[in-house]
Order: C-alpha cells, then structure tokens, then sequence
C-alpha cells in the first residue's frame, strides 16, 4: 500500500504540472487557492490544518504567492499573533480560469466521473483512518 501511495501521489503531481503551469502555480500552491477561494480570508494555522501541513512549510508557499499577487498576508488586528490571508482580486480572478483545472485532469487521467468519485471516497476513508491511528498513538 505504501509504495503504490507514494508512485501514485508522485503522478498525479506531475500530472497536474501541465494543467496549472499556464496559470503560473504550482500544485501546492493551487491546494491553498482552492483552500482561499472557498473560505475566502484564514489564519495560518486554520490553512495548515485544512492542508494536513505545518505551518512553517506552508509559509514560503504564501510568500511566493503574495509575490505573484494572488494572496496577501498580514497579522490579525484582533490579536497580532494570528496571521491572516486574503484572497487579492488577482487570485479571486485566477479561480474562473481554474474551474477547468479538474475537467482536465479527469480528461487526462481518463477516468469516467464514476470512478473518480469512488476514489475520492476512498481516499477520504484512508485519510480519517491515518488520523485516527495517529491521535490513538499519541493518547
């Protein structure tokens, strides 16, 4: 299982460089667009937690964004320790062109709806079930 986890994951990231490469992102930067473009403004540490990331490898991925000027970082004026990130109206732009991302990508990998579906379950299953081993191991 852990093999064909990794070559699969390793392929479907290159997969989807193609696809994202003419909207100028990379695949960890589309997962925090899609993140963005759904709740619009977070904190870090609630992005990191959506993402299964830590947040110090998801702060140079932000920085490389707000340089491209799809996102803008800057510290809560409710509390100075939480830091925020905002959608700017370029990455709110970006998210029309990447609505086809995923019709591609199933075009690509040639897989009906069906079986993307049952796979996208099961993934979702595999993943509560690592979280929930890993929080039994550490209780």
């Amino acid at each position: 299982m852990c093999f064909a986890l990794t070559v699969a994951s390793r392929g479907i990231v290159s997969a989807y460089k193609p696809v994202l490469d003419p909207l100028g992102i990379t695949h960890p930067q589309y997962l925090v667009m899609l993140a963005l473009w759904e709740h619009r403004t977070l904190d870090l540490s609630t992005l990191a937690k959506l993402l299964h990331q830590e947040a110090s490898t998801l702060s140079p991925l932000l920085k490389r964004l707000e340089t491209q000027g799809l996102a803008r970082r800057q510290r809560s004026s409710a509390d100075e320790r939480r830091l925020e990130i905002t959608l700017t109206p370029e990455g709110e732009a970006l998210r029309a062109r990447a609505e086809q991302v995923p019709i591609e990508m199933a075009r690509r990998l040639k897989m009906t709806p069906e079986e993307l579906t049952a796979l996208h379950r099961s993934m979702l299953e595999l993943i509560d079930a690592s979280q929930r081993s890993l929080e039994e191991s550490q209780d």
